[in-house]
């Protein structure tokens, strides 16, 4: 018995390598630390805050931010670029022309992506690094050991601020060269890597805290059993499907003029996947992150609404939720364009006209498959985050976490299995063409 077709092909062995020595690269990256500050000081400092946006910022950056390491702002600006230039795609015309052309149009849009990423990366640097100069731990030592580095020509803030953003910057190039070279999506799977880098940690201080007896056992047995619970809903739902059954007209021979074949259109019940979610926070992080360094009495108030668990920022994450469900969902399926393929090729849906009412019948299908998505997604995201401070549990790992981690595992192991059927149809042809050949010989 060959086992030939359940090997692995170079190419993907390839691809699967290639990724995990770019993550590995990235990991090490975030152990090297900003030029002028205190690592110790910083650490002390950023894990006080780790139940606040601090928490959830460090979480996304792999533990970049309480490092205070070079990659401290992590992909969230080159994440925050992304979405606002899909946006203009929706109304800015010359975009939208860009969009229509094609292979050569997605790369001038990419290049003025990357510009605004830099541009945003040089805003968060200056506010992170003008905040981290004047602050100081609880027992008063500063955050920043070298202020000057003793000349007046290189200042603090201008390192940090060149530092931060080469370091976004790397992390954009490593994030691309994994979607065009590796497998998987190379953004997601840095926020991936960066979430299952801090499970082991938050693991740990669970058990000390249990072990303490600074959370009763009951509730970490809770919490263990509340992500478990988190992880088989979110995978029940992002592989469930609304099939729409599809019949195709042919041409039969003998008594049947006309037979038709079943077949069937998979809608998914969260066709937006992480999208969302990932978006949505990378937004928030930014005017949450900035309301940070400001003393000021309102700015102050608005930071305790900006928290994980603050009503402002909950009201807004489950709004914009809801926008990006739709909005990546109009984007990436056309009802119209479905519906006239169908129609072209002889497909249609029983009981519905061909054409325009195909295409508004899809259209209400995937509305409403878009509306239950949403909800999903506000749940997982929101309630298990809430749970967690009900329990006063101080570091930070809800169910945004849990719904990246699982969302990105599967959509990453579909493009594996994808692979690997491409593989062995390419395979089974050439059987095919062989014995094709040994045939006319």
């Amino acid at each position: 018995m060959s086992t030939q077709g359940l090997s692995i092909p170079k190419d993907l062995q390839k691809r699967i390598l290639f990724t995990l020595a770019i993550l590995a690269i990235y990991r090490m990256g975030v152990a090297v630390p900003t030029p002028g500050v205190d690592g110790k000081a910083v650490l002390e400092f950023f894990q006080a805050q780790s139940a606040g946006i601090f928490g959830l910022f460090n979480t996304f950056t792999g533990g970049a931010l309480e490092q205070f390491s070079v990659l401290a702002l992590g992909i969230m600006p080159y994440i925050s670029a992304s979405i606002i230039f899909q946006l203009l795609q929706a109304a800015v015309p010359y975009l939208e022309a860009l969009k229509k052309e094609g292979e050569a149009g997605r790369k001038k849009i990419n290049q003025y992506t990357r510009y605004a990423t830099v541009v945003l990366a040089v805003i968060q640097g200056y506010a992170m690094a003008s905040w981290l100069a004047g602050s100081n731990t609880q027992d008063g030592r500063p955050l920043v050991v070298a202020p000057d580095f003793g000349t007046v020509l290189l200042p603090f803030e201008l390192v940090t601020i060149i530092t931060l953003t080469a370091g976004t910057c790397f992390i954009m190039w490593l994030g691309e060269q994994i979607t065009e070279r590796g497998i998987g999506n190379g953004a997601s799977l840095i926020i991936f890597s960066g979430i299952i880098a801090a499970a082991p940690s938050g693991a740990m201080n669970l058990w000390k805290m249990v072990s303490a007896g600074e959370v009763r056992a009951i509730v970490g047995l809770l919490i263990i059993i509340g992500m478990i619970a988190v992880i088989a809903a979110v995978i029940f739902v992002e592989v469930g499907q609304r099939r729409i059954p599809i019949q195709y007209s042919a041409k039969g021979q003998g008594k049947d003029a006309m037979k038709q074949q079943g077949s069937h259109l998979p809608l998914k019940v969260n066709f937006a996947n992480v999208i969302p979610p990932i978006f949505a926070s990378s937004l928030l992080m930014f005017p949450a992150t900035v309301a940070q360094f400001s003393d000021a009495a309102w700015v102050q108030n608005l930071q305790q609404q900006f928290t994980p668990t603050g009503s402002i920022y909950n009201v807004l994450f489950v709004g914009l939720i809801v926008f990006f469900c739709f909005f990546y969902t109009e984007i990436v399926f056309n009802p119209t364009e479905v519906a006239d393929n169908l129609k072209k090729y002889g497909g249609f849906i029983p009981g519905i006209r061909a054409g325009k009412s195909t295409a508004e019948y899809i259209k209400k299908v995937l509305d409403r498959l878009t509306v239950t998505g949403a909800i999903y997604l506000s749940v997982v995201c929101i309630l298990p985050t809430l749970l967690i401070d009900y329990m006063n549990i101080p570091f930070h790992f809800g169910g945004t976490s849990l719904l990246i981690l699982v969302g990105v595992a599967l959509d990453t192991t579909q493009q594996i299995q994808s692979h690997l059927l491409t593989a062995r149809y390419e395979g089974m042809m050439k059987g095919v063409k062989m014995k094709s050949r040994r045939v006319q010989y």
